[in-house]
């Protein structure tokens, strides 16, 4: 699993502009956009700038039947500052990551067992998807819905980086679905009809 970490870590900007050497979050403290303010160089240590949990399965027990176990700086303090994080996913057969976007960061994901079929669609509509199989990557550019379906027969399992600590999520159909925005309105703005919209909240836990 670490050569092809590293191997995307290659594929990544970094900045060389710091004038410091890291700045490793402190999570006592509140964050900014800037993100988290440095810990002390006397508190920080070695396992601040590592993070073991990737190499566990994630639980697929769940609707989507995936899992995504994040290295992002709430969790792995020491990428504070350098505009990169990770991440595993684990589809069980059928899994699937519905339509979302990253608002904050784009996304390389590695393929490290199982096939996938992933693919985005542009801001002109223009739709990208293909079968990935393991070892074929696949980017998926900032803020432009995407999705990844375990389209094989066994389980899946895939590395993702993007380009930020923070790279946030929305998922689509829990934003439709999720919350509490009224029916009538999803309706209107969706074309369904009423029973399939309370039918997908039902589904989604979402009220109104």
């Amino acid at each position: 699993m670490f050569l092809p970490i590293l191997f995307i870590f290659s594929l990544l900007p970094f900045s060389h502009s710091a004038v410091q050497d890291f700045c490793v979050g402190d999570l006592a403290l509140p964050d900014n956009p800037a993100g988290y303010p440095c810990k002390k160089p006397a508190k920080v240590t070695v396992n601040d700038f590592v993070f073991s949990a990737l190499g566990i399965a994630g639980n697929t027990s769940n609707l989507i039947k995936a899992a995504v176990t994040p290295a992002f700086v709430a969790q792995f303090p020491g990428l504070n500052g350098l505009g990169l994080s990770l991440a595993r996913l684990d589809l069980a057969v059928d899994g699937v990551v519905p339509m979302h976007t990253h608002p904050g960061a784009s996304e390389v994901l590695f393929v490290l067992e199982g096939t996938i079929c992933a693919g985005f669609i542009s801001s002109a509509n223009a739709v990208y998807f293909k079968q990935l199989s393991k070892g074929d990557i696949m980017i998926f550019p900032q803020g432009l819905l995407h999705f990844q379906i375990n389209s094989g027969k066994g389980v899946a399992i895939a590395i993702v980086s993007f380009s930020s600590p923070s790279p946030g999520l929305q998922i689509t159909d829990f934003a439709l679905f999720g919350n509490n925005l009224p029916t009538e309105l999803v309706v209107k703005t969706t074309f369904l009809d009423e029973a399939q919209v309370k039918k997908l909240k039902g589904v989604l836990g979402g009220t109104g």
